[in-house]
């Protein structure tokens, strides 16, 4: 039926379509689990999803009061900044579902777009281990700064009067402006992201 060499060609061919299958197999499941999921269980990447704008990470858990107090401030900031920056809130507690997330977004009036982090993919690449912390992705996706939003607290459950410096703010100012942003990180207060490796 088949020649001797014409056996070891569709043999080879077999082999190599065998190792390509496994291959887009093996990249899709990397791919599926280093993303976030929105609120209904779908993959989503907001540094793509952001479509070149400016991408502002703020990581939050559910029962951090610090997390919590600074609503107002990250709400007033995403309205600020509108045109040339996304926000998303993102919760990396695994065991945080989706239902209580939107119960804390209404609880707390938060009108910026939230995923669930359970792999962690977007803490990795945010080298976040806090909430709040927020980072700052420019329109390419590298990560230009991450850290606290100001210094309003001290230590977790102890803030001053008013923040003295604005990070956050600062930060978004030079990056919506073009400029180099005046520093790559600072040290954020709050409640530890649970289960990092």
């Amino acid at each position: 039926m088949y020649s001797g060499a014409a056996r070891s060609k569709l043999s080879f061919f077999s082999g190599a379509v065998l190792f390509f299958s496994l291959a887009l197999v093996s990249l899709s499941n990397m791919a599926s689990a280093q993303t976030a999921l929105d609120l209904h269980g779908k993959s989503m990447d907001p540094l793509h999803a952001s479509h070149g704008k400016i991408t502002v990470l703020i990581f939050a858990l559910t029962d951090c009061p610090i997390t919590n107090r600074y609503v107002p401030l990250l709400l007033q900031l995403k309205n600020a900044h509108a045109e040339k920056t996304n926000f998303w809130f993102v919760y990396p507690d695994k065991n945080t579902t989706a239902e209580q997330i939107n119960e804390h977004l209404r609880q707390f009036g938060i009108s910026i777009p939230a995923l669930r982090d359970p792999s962690h993919s977007l803490v990795k690449q945010a080298s976040a281990t806090i909430t709040p912390e927020v980072a700052v992705f420019d329109g390419q996706a590298r990560l230009l700064y991450h850290g606290r939003i100001d210094n309003l607290y001290e230590i977790a459950g102890r803030s001053r009067p008013a923040a003295t410096t604005h990070e956050l703010q600062d930060v978004l100012n030079a990056a919506v402006a073009g400029r180099p942003v005046p520093f790559a990180s600072a040290p954020a207060v709050g409640c530890y992201i649970s289960d990092l490796e």
